[in-house]
């Protein structure tokens, strides 16, 4: 079964079959590689058969032949990128905060429906592209940081209370996945992943309703806005478990060191989407619609 998450369902397979998060676990009959998708390729270990006392000397006496020598994805390296993925994003969104007026969100609506296009290309594009993730990060970024101010000028630091619960979902997810309380099962993901189709649908239906007749389904105001904002934020820390898992899998099977990117965007996406639940559950919370 393909990965349920777009941006870990192109090149480097994140699939899912039984059990947990993993990449493609259907071998090939016949395979002396069994369930690696990497399989026949420079990241796959090739089957041995008896080596000789001078390929035996070469071998222990040799360089070790880490993820750098092999390039293998590893952790730090999907720190690296994430980090390099939100500093761009916290960058752009400095330059709109100090450089736009708050109440000119022109620029904001442009570059956040052109990030909106460059997300769904980078998420379907077959091969990593860290200048479109760079791309997506800037973007994504400008509209946020304009959107923040302008929220920020109306009710002063709640910018600073969504990145602080930003942070905490992030590590209580991180935490709870580590250890074992959270399990990315079959079901599990099935009934996430049902949950947020119904609920971007909802959100489609009353951004119709809005556009077309002028009002609303209190969907972002009173106490079924806060209902929705929790399940919002709710649907992020699923996200996020699928994201752990997915780069957890991804390195134990010797995904290629370029897959550290894909990861980071998904992470990047993930965050995106808590923090901007974040910010208008709390601006609900504050008396703000």
């Amino acid at each position: 079964m393909r990965s349920s998450n777009p941006v870990f369902s192109r090149e480097g397979s994140f699939t899912r079959d039984s059990g947990y998060a993993g990449f493609g676990n259907t071998a090939q009959a016949g395979s002396p590689y069994g369930n690696n998708p990497y399989a026949g390729t420079q990241y796959a270990q090739q089957p041995q058969g008896p080596m000789t006392d001078e390929q035996l000397y070469e071998l222990y006496n040799g360089p070790s032949a880490g993820p750098a020598a092999t390039g293998r994805m590893t952790l730090d390296d999907v720190v690296a990128r994430t980090a390099m993925t939100l500093l761009t994003l916290v960058a752009a969104g400095a330059v709109a905060w100090f450089a736009l007026p708050f109440e000119n969100y022109g620029f904001a609506i442009a570059a956040s429906l052109v990030a909106m296009v460059i997300g769904v290309v980078a998420s379907f594009k077959r091969t990593v592209s860290p200048p479109l993730i760079l791309t997506y990060a800037a973007l994504q970024g400008f509209a946020m940081g304009a959107w923040s101010h302008a929220l920020n000028t109306m009710l002063n630091g709640i910018v600073i209370q969504a990145v602080l619960g930003t942070a905490a979902v992030f590590a209580a997810m991180l935490f709870a996945y580590k250890s074992g309380r959270i399990r990315v099962t079959p079901r599990y993901t099935r009934i996430g992943i049902a949950v947020a189709m119904g609920f971007v649908l909802l959100m489609l239906v009353n951004l119709v309703a809005s556009l077309a007749f002028g009002a609303e389904m209190g969907l972002r105001s009173g106490p079924l806005g806060i209902v929705v904002g929790l399940v919002g934020i709710g649907l992020g820390a699923f996200f996020l478990s699928l994201d752990f898992a997915e780069i957890e899998t991804a390195i134990a099977q010797g995904a290629p060191q370029r897959e550290s990117w894909r990861a980071a965007f998904g992470l990047t996406l993930s965050l995106v989407w808590i923090y901007m639940e974040m910010l208008r559950l709390i601006a609900i919370l504050r008396g703000d619609d």
